[in-house]
């Protein structure tokens, strides 16, 4: 919904203009506060949603995809709430701010009441900023047979550089580097 969105985002606007040094235990907490408002309907739908956006990808790997991202998604959603590890680690403010901005741009544009997209967003921010994963969980799947690799600690994309310029794309906040094939 639109206000929740919205709401998160000014949130995290707040910790950011507020605290010298933003923790992941205090991110963690701003998306607390929303996990308990994405519903099994809202589940359901954000399922339904990337079923029908993969209806264009090769038959081949189509279904491994879609697992990916509903799991990788939805299991990190349900995640949230029951998160009571201790992220005492100091978040880069400058990255956050920037991921923020990524959603406020996205959430000022949504008219619709569905929650897909603070679905996506509140899964890349835990993962990002509190797990320090890349969002897409090594072994996703993408065309040409390429796969989000970990190699020494470090995190691989095959199509980060290519959705850099895509105003939406969760990529611009992913601490995972380009994949070089």
């Amino acid at each position: 919904m639109v206000n929740e969105s919205l709401n998160m985002y000014y949130d995290f606007s707040k910790l950011i203009s507020n605290e010298e040094y933003i923790t992941g235990n205090s991110v963690l907490e701003v998306l607390k506060k929303y996990s308990p408002m994405i519903s099994v309907f809202d589940m359901m739908e954000f399922s339904s949603q990337v079923i029908k956006e993969n209806r264009y990808v090769q038959e081949s790997y189509r279904e491994d995809s879609q697992k990916s991202y509903i799991e990788s998604f939805l299991l990190r959603v349900k995640e949230i709430s029951k998160d009571e590890n201790d992220y005492r680690q100091i978040i880069d403010s400058k990255s956050l701010s920037e991921a923020i901005e990524v959603i406020n741009a996205r959430f000022e544009k949504e008219e619709d009441e569905s929650k897909v997209s603070l679905i996506f967003y509140m899964s890349s921010i835990y993962a990002t900023f509190i797990l320090e994963e890349s969002i897409h969980p090594v072994g996703t799947p993408f065309p040409g047979s390429l796969k989000v690799e970990l190699e020494d600690g470090t995190f691989y994309c095959p199509v980060k550089e290519a959705n850099m310029d895509t105003p939406n794309a969760v990529c611009r906040m992913c601490l995972a580097e380009q994949l070089d094939f």
